[in-house]
């Protein structure tokens, strides 16, 4: 959207996935989040193997994912950033941008030390931002309920809070300011671009700053065209668990098993291992989809809670079934269930009934699938990549702070 409207637009990139952008006729600037490997990497490799080694993980509470996922997760990235804080000085130097625009869920020091403007966009769970009004980030817990918020909140601090200081310290070491408390990422003085509908929206005790903006959505139109299977009467579901949690062979078999007795048809996001696992008969897939032009043309979705693919069920008015893994997705998962936009299940608990009843609920219950064509004909009226754009527009050209209002 930006380049369409006449701007030079580079991208950052990991070097295992050099290239990738540059098939789009983007400019490049690849750097490192850690030493080369002996043996070449596949893009986002490193991501790949995290989750299969610690997907036993997975299967045990949100609270005892705090200490076995969430901190060596934090960790690792907090490893990356301070690894790769000289190399980014380097390329904005070079580059001097007008803005500089990240997506992440950790700070780079070399973006806040620079001086330039810069953008946050916050594509994970509003969470992100605590308020002690709502549940703590990626605990999953209801917002009605304060059972064991406190407790999680706690352990939270014992594994996470040491780690944090220390990086908010490297933070200020590398010219930085330091990091808000609890936090791992800085707000940016100039704008702040959080994506996730009013429809699912938590209700905040505390005000954001003038700053942030929602763009409800940010959905890409740029995926390879997709021909459904020919309609025979059965519906359509499209299962998908994202890259990193289609990863867990062993998840994925057991859907395909629970799923091959139902009466229904499934397109299924086989992910990086697919070649480890065989679909039933009444699924067909692939390793990747264009999943922006698959959505339209099913009838409901079995996700893992990811934000993209959350946000983009409600642009398409598709109703879901939530089977979280890891981070956000737990919370994602929680509020879509408590909204009446989907069913929240417990990805490794799941029975063949419970799973057919629920996808049976998604399917026929009027009031769940009205709700979700309601959100995606209101989310088309504004779309998010068109706000974005002329956000960070104004900032580029003016270099000044862009407040809501």
């Amino acid at each position: 959207m930006l380049r369409r409207r006449g701007h030079r637009v580079v991208f950052v990139v990991e070097e295992s996935f050099a290239g990738s952008l540059a098939a789009k006729d983007f400019e490049e600037r690849v750097m490192r989040l850690g030493p080369a490997p002996e043996v070449p990497e596949q893009p986002g490799q490193f991501w790949k193997d995290f989750i299969r080694d610690t997907a036993p993980v997975f299967r045990t509470s949100t609270l005892e994912q705090l200490r076995s996922f969430i901190a060596p997760t934090w960790q690792a990235l907090v490893d990356g950033a301070r690894y790769v804080d000289r190399r980014l000085t380097e390329i904005f130097g070079e580059l001097e941008p007008d803005v500089i625009v990240q997506d992440n869920v950790c700070a780079f020091p070399a973006i806040p030390a620079g001086g330039r403007p810069w953008v946050r966009i916050m594509s994970c769970n509003p969470l992100e931002m605590r308020d002690p009004a709502l549940p703590p980030t990626f605990s999953g817990l209801p917002t009605g309920d304060r059972t064991g918020w406190d407790e999680f909140l706690a352990e939270y601090e014992t594994q996470v809070g040491e780690l944090q200081r220390s990086f908010s310290a490297f933070c200020v070491d590398q010219g930085a300011p330091p990091l808000p408390a609890t936090d791992m990422i800085h707000e940016s003085p100039w704008l702040n671009l959080g994506l996730f509908p009013d429809e699912l929206a938590y209700p905040r005790s505390a005000r954001l700053r003038p700053t942030w903006h929602n763009l409800q959505t940010s959905v890409r139109a740029t995926d390879d065209p997709w021909q459904p299977p020919e309609a025979d009467g059965r519906r359509l579901v499209y299962l998908s668990l994202g890259s990193l949690g289609s990863a867990d062979v062993e998840l994925m078999r057991q859907l395909v098993g629970l799923l091959a007795d139902t009466p229904h048809r499934y397109i299924v996001s086989r992910g990086p291992r697919h070649d480890e696992y065989e679909l039933a008969a009444n699924m067909a897939g692939a390793e990747f989809l264009p999943q922006t032009s698959v959505l339209p043309h099913v009838d409901a979705v079995i996700t893992h809670g990811g934000n993209n693919t959350v946000t983009e069920c409600m642009w398409f008015g598709k109703p879901m079934l939530v089977l979280p893994i890891f981070w956000d997705q737990h919370d994602n998962a929680q509020r879509v269930h408590e909204t009446g936009y989907g069913i929240r299940l417990p990805t490794y608990a799941l029975t063949r009934d419970r799973l057919a009843q629920a996808i049976d609920s998604l399917l026929t219950d009027s009031g769940i699938r009205d709700r979700a064509v309601a959100a995606g004909q209101r989310l088309h009226t504004r779309p998010g990549t068109v706000a974005a754009a002329e956000l960070i527009e104004r900032v580029a050209r003016t270099g000044e702070p862009v407040t809501a209002g």
